[in-house]
């Protein structure tokens, strides 16, 4: 019996500690300017700031908000920026490749010149983006997200409307 009390407890302990909560300080780093590669920024609120050539390489940035921020070069290449917002935000050449960008809302994001090879964008809301000089971006990605007609896509593709 006190063999089950003592699996029963631990378990509550570990369901009630939070296993993916933002880390303050790597969220500091990156408003700061600093990379953090494969950080937990979870929530992090990187709106409105400059974070040119910025590596969060390979780091959690679900549900984070990065609406009107600049942060032209930088690395997001296999970043999980699900559920992200994007709103506003400028992306000159930075790097999505691999990235998981489902469902997060990218209305007129600006991404000239960004690597989106491999990006996932089931969901996303491409709404007025400007993507008309990305590279890797492919049909099949498009197909998955949305946007409208005011969304600027490389020649030769296109992507269904928002509902």
């Amino acid at each position: 019996m006190l063999k089950q009390v003592s699996a029963l407890l631990g378990l509550a302990l570990t369901l009630a500690s939070p296993a993916f909560a933002q880390n303050a300080s790597e969220i500091a780093r990156v408003q700061a300017g600093q990379s953090c590669p494969g950080c937990n920024l979870f929530q992090a609120d990187l709106s409105y700031l400059d974070l040119p050539g910025v590596d969060v390489s390979g780091a959690r940035l679900r549900q984070a908000d990065l609406s009107l921020a600049t942060m032209n070069r930088a690395n997001f290449s296999r970043t999980n920026l699900s559920i992200a917002n994007l709103f506003g935000a400028r992306f000159t050449s930075a790097s999505f490749a691999h990235a998981d960008l489902s469902r997060a809302t990218a209305v007129g994001a600006y991404f000239g010149g960004a690597d989106m090879t491999g990006a996932r964008l089931e969901g996303a809301n491409l709404s007025g983006a400007e993507m008309e000089t990305a590279r890797g971006l492919t049909q099949s990605q498009l197909n998955l997200a949305c946007g409208d007609e005011s969304t600027q896509l490389p020649h030769g593709l296109s992507i269904p409307r928002c509902r």
